[in-house]
């Protein structure tokens, strides 16, 4: 197995306290990645190890096998890393590593890996949570955006609104009471026989559809309030399909017309949260982040929202929106920089906030 090398004597100082270079580690579902940044704010490398092929036989992510499989590839991951950050591992100030949430055995590799490096250079390391990391691929992506500012977070696990703050923890506002958002799309995406991964899959079927063909409900969107919910328009889509399916198999025009309904469904439902999240804290800049935040409808939707609103709206590129190390290391920057550490004591967690 490929193992990253560490020569006796190049431990780095513990008082090294500007972290210049970081070393992110991201392992809390079914991809391995690590990326090195400078100073917060610059990507030196990034390198994302997904795990596609190993789980659709299965349809989803089955959490044994992705585990196994981070055990073989984090040492190798970590490297390529280092290697095309052209920095040796001698010369990182800090260590970075989700800590949770996520699958249980996928975090424990990379949060063991992490706090085995840590020790063996003498530099500080740091638990990240992971929908911090996502909130902080913002600023990373925009060096222009300045807090307070809203984010939404769009991914397979989560949907969240936050209120993200200077000097200060991101308040939440709000969040699913059920399905995430790209939960839904996945579940979805199954039903439609659309493959895995599902919601790239589904928003692809949905080109050809017409989001008219099925008026599926707008869950929370006349709540007060910012919470989200999914499984009723889940449950929507699921009748619909067992109802075109009485008489034979769907065809493909039905295909993408269900698709196209649900994602202009589920994406009305975010932006309607979102405006009223902007209304209701007087705020005029919104960052949308997270897998789903790479959807071309989300985006183009919300610029709508956002030139018949008023407010300014920012998405990370593609590659920052999905699991990624580099967000990782930007929040580990942050929480460095106002004094936070953890030891060799510290757990992973697979939900809630956890420890940090």
């Amino acid at each position: 197995m490929h193992r990253l090398q560490v020569r006796a004597g190049e431990a780095g100082a513990t008082d090294r306290l500007n972290f210049n270079l970081i070393l992110g580690i991201e392992s809390s579902c079914d991809e391995m990645a690590a990326a090195v940044v400078r100073c917060g704010t610059e990507i030196l490398s990034s390198v994302v190890q997904g795990q596609v092929e190993l789980h659709e036989p299965y349809g989803g992510v089955v959490p044994e096998l992705a585990s196994r499989d981070h055990v073989r590839s984090v040492s190798a991951v970590v490297e390529a890393a280092l290697v095309q950050a052209g920095v040796g591992s001698h010369e990182l100030s800090a260590i970075a590593v989700t800590a949770g949430p996520g699958l249980i055995g996928s975090l424990l590799v990379g949060l063991s890996f992490g706090k085995a490096l840590a020790y063996r250079l003498g530099v500080p390391m740091v638990g990240v949570h992971h929908l911090i990391g996502h909130l902080a691929s913002a600023e990373l992506a925009d060096c222009s955006l300045r807090a307070p500012y809203l984010g939404l977070l769009t991914s397979g696990g989560h949907t969240a609104l936050f209120r993200v703050e200077a000097d200060a923890p991101p308040r939440l506002l709000g969040k699913t009471r059920d399905d995430a958002v790209g939960e839904a799309f996945d579940k979805v995406a199954k039903l439609l026989g659309l493959g895995f991964p599902g919601g790239p899959a589904l928003s692809l079927a949905a080109q050809s559809g017409d989001s008219a063909a099925v008026r599926f409900p707008r869950p929370m969107v006349d709540r007060v309030g910012c919470d989200f919910s999914f499984s009723g328009l889940k449950t929507a889509v699921a009748l619909e399909v067992e109802r075109r399916t009485e008489h034979g198999a769907l065809a493909a025009s039905d295909v993408a017309d269900i698709a196209a309904s649900f994602e202009a469904a589920a994406i009305d439902v975010l932006v309607s949260r979102a405006r009223r999240a902007l209304r209701e804290e007087g705020i005029g800049r919104l960052s949308v982040v997270g897998g789903v935040a790479a959807n071309r409808r989300l985006r183009a939707e919300m610029a709508n929202a956002a030139a018949a609103d008023g407010f300014e709206v920012s998405f990370p590129p593609p590659a920052l929106c999905t699991d990624n190390a580099a967000m990782i290391a930007a929040a580990g920057s942050r929480l460095l920089a106002r004094g936070d550490r953890h030891g060799l004591d510290l757990n992973s967690f697979s939900r809630g906030s956890g420890p940090l």
